[in-house]
């Protein structure tokens, strides 16, 4: 295993190396507030599919600006999560990439480490003084600004406000309170697919907001090495209760959290942790649930979801970035649609689907809209993982979830799994 790994990662330098010559000081700063002229020009641009499915009329607002503005037109390619890193490290290495590229925060300090993107001018891009930390912190190097915030999107507790009231429960106000629901709800709805609170086994974020909260952490530094932190006693006495929570859940174990509004849309399941767009999202779905784009219609829980911040957990504040990629045929360009796609009014826009603004200045109006009070309540005591230029390559292995799976079914006891997934993360992050 340690071998696959370290031929994984040697790899994945290589291909870095080839895309931009493993050089942090890509020559050339775009400038966003250049008039360029870019009529008979397609600037090429790489999006997940939380914004196909989530909220695209932030994307078309910003691209018919933009084509207004420059004269250029967009050409948006939407990617999954499951194997966009790996086209995301093949397309570096070759001679044709996109100009702007999505990456999570979480996956955005490899390549910036490692020289992907174009350096930017952080003042250009507006509410940059107040930048989520969370988002900002990978776009940061040697100094230097390499990518720009573009969403987050806070866990919180979701719930189903029918099925509450009719086990006679109150939104939860403290921990006990959710197990106490959790237990209550599975009670008065015995059947075999309903779960009290549904939580996939690999469910990273939520494992790991457990681990953490009472005081421990994921990994550290240690002079030039990193160390995995996940066997300390704070951290097992937290994966413990998780553990505990995922006894009220009937979902398969093994899954991770990608369709959970959708099983949560079915109203077999009382509670989920999720993100506060997963909110709106399970009381509307695509009409195909093989095309995110289809039309979208309610579902059986529509008018029946409410969130809380939850309580004595923090929350995982995760999200994405958007760069420059260094060999982007069209810099500039994309600069001034980065600029536009992450200015005030499509943070917005985003605001209103229920996703979190990238500056604190702006989190006010997210608490306003209504829906979005948990969402922005949660941001204010939220966790990261640690800021380690190969963290990207402990989530690729699948590290995290192997260890909380095999806690959740009983394969390895919360001690065993722990000490496993903290040996694979000091090889990986000091390889």
């Amino acid at each position: 295993m340690k071998r696959k790994i370290a031929l994984a990662a040697a790899l994945t330098a290589a291909l870095l190396a080839a895309a931009c010559g493993n050089d942090s000081s890509n020559s050339g700063t775009p400038d966003a507030n250049a008039s360029v002229d870019g009529k008979g020009k397609t600037l090429k641009v790489w999006l997940m599919v939380d914004a196909q499915s989530g909220w695209k009329n932030v994307v078309d607002q910003a691209n018919e600006r933009f084509t207004a503005a420059t004269g250029a037109q967009v050409q948006i390619d939407y990617q999954q999560w499951g194997d966009h890193l790996a086209k995301v490290d093949a397309t570096l290495a070759g001679s044709e990439v996109p100009d702007v590229m999505e990456l999570g925060n979480t996956e955005m300090p490899k390549y910036v480490f490692n020289g992907a993107f174009h350096e930017l001018d952080k003042a250009q891009y507006e509410n940059s003084a107040t930048w989520l930390t969370g988002l900002s912190a990978p776009c940061e190097f040697e100094g230097k600004t390499w990518c720009v915030p573009y969403y987050a999107g806070a866990r919180v507790l979701i719930y189903n406000t029918d099925l509450f009231t009719k086990a006679g429960l109150q939104p939860p106000k403290t921990y006990a309170d959710v197990v106490t629901a959790a237990k209550t709800l599975k009670e008065k709805n015995p059947g075999a697919k309903f779960s009290g609170f549904y939580a996939p086994g690999a469910h990273q974020y939520m494992g790991l907001a457990w681990a953490v909260s009472g005081g421990g952490t994921i990994a550290k530094q240690e002079g030039d090495k990193w160390v995995g932190t996940l066997s300390d006693p704070k951290v097992q006495e937290g994966l413990t209760k998780w553990k505990e929570i995922t006894s009220y859940s009937s979902g398969d174990k093994t899954k991770n959290e990608q369709d959970q509004s959708a099983i949560f849309a079915q109203g077999t399941s009382g509670m989920m942790y999720g993100a506060g767009w997963e909110a709106s999202s399970a009381q509307e779905q695509p009409k195909d649930p093989n095309d995110p784009a289809s039309a979208k219609v309610k579902t059986k829980v529509a008018g029946k979801v409410a969130t809380v911040a939850m309580p004595e957990v923090p929350s995982f504040l995760g999200g994405s970035n958007v760069g420059i990629a260094a060999k982007a045929p069209n810099p500039e360009l994309a600069a001034q649609w980065i600029k536009i796609f992450t200015d005030t009014k499509s943070q917005e826009l985003l605001i209103e689907k229920g996703a979190l603004p990238n500056a604190t200045s702006l989190l006010d109006k997210a608490a306003a809209k209504e829906g979005n009070e948990a969402s922005a309540q949660a941001a204010k005591n939220s966790f990261f993982v640690p800021m380690a230029p190969k963290w990207a390559e402990v989530e690729s292995a699948n590290v995290i979830q192997q260890m909380l799976v095999s806690i959740a079914t009983g394969k390895a006891t919360v001690a065993d799994a722990t000490k496993k997934a903290d040996d694979q993360i000091n090889t990986i992050l000091n390889s």
